[in-house]
């Protein structure tokens, strides 16, 4: 079979337009901790915890062993929700709400990351962008929630709603807005729109996004 009309299939996050609030995103792949993990992110951050890097030390507290540093559990959290969201569609991170730990993450376990979309509204300052509130949401191989972390970001706006398109260029100019929004690729963002109401209307649940695009 020979293929006449070449389509390339790159990852990418969602746009502003394309999250739904009450959409839960599960995002893929996992990842289990290792002690490498745990002691290079503390030293690499000149936190000296004994109970990040002492095992002796660690033994005789009330958990028996090392904990897990929760700051990287956090930066873990958030960076396994790039891809599924905000890869190549976000401006940048506002800043972060409340951020809670209930049981310690330890080596061996795994991590499994979901985001919830709480909150979004268009920028004020920026028509061509809208804020959104996410809620991060990490758990262990047992089911147990072991972080939640509630996260606001400067996501990019697209299809008609801001009467443009956008465009590949130097990294300055990547996302400037032009005269109207190329068919083919609003179709697009409104397929994927499409099936997180869907999600949203059923189980809620989004697990993955591969976006089309033609050279």
């Amino acid at each position: 079979m020979v293929m006449t009309d070449l389509v390339t299939i790159t990852a990418r996050g969602r746009y502003f337009d394309e999250l739904e609030v009450g959409v839960v995103y599960q995002h893929r792949p996992d990842r289990t901790v290792g002690e490498s993990d745990n002691t290079l992110f503390s030293v690499f951050t000149m936190n000296p915890q004994s109970l990040h890097l002492d095992a002796h030390h660690s033994e005789r507290t009330e958990f028996g062993q090392r904990l897990v540093n929760s700051l990287f559990t956090l930066a873990t959290l958030v960076g396994l929700s790039v891809a599924n969201l905000t890869q190549e569609t976000t401006v940048a991170n506002l800043g972060f709400g409340e951020i809670t730990f209930p049981p310690p993450v330890f080596y061996g376990d795994t991590l499994y990351a979901e985001t919830e979309v709480i909150d979004s509204r268009i920028s004020k300052s920026r028509p061509d962008a809208g804020v959104v509130t996410f809620e991060h949401r990490a758990r262990n191989q047992r089911g147990e929630i072991v972080a939640v972390a509630r996260r606001t970001a400067l996501m990019h706006r697209t299809l008609s709603g801001i009467g443009g398109r956008r465009v590949r260029g130097s990294r300055h100019q990547r996302y400037r807005v032009f005269h109207r929004f190329p068919d083919e690729v609003e179709s697009e963002c409104q397929k994927v729109a499409s099936t997180d109401r869907q999600a949203a209307s059923g189980s809620r649940t989004v697990t993955s996004l591969d976006t089309m695009r033609r050279p």
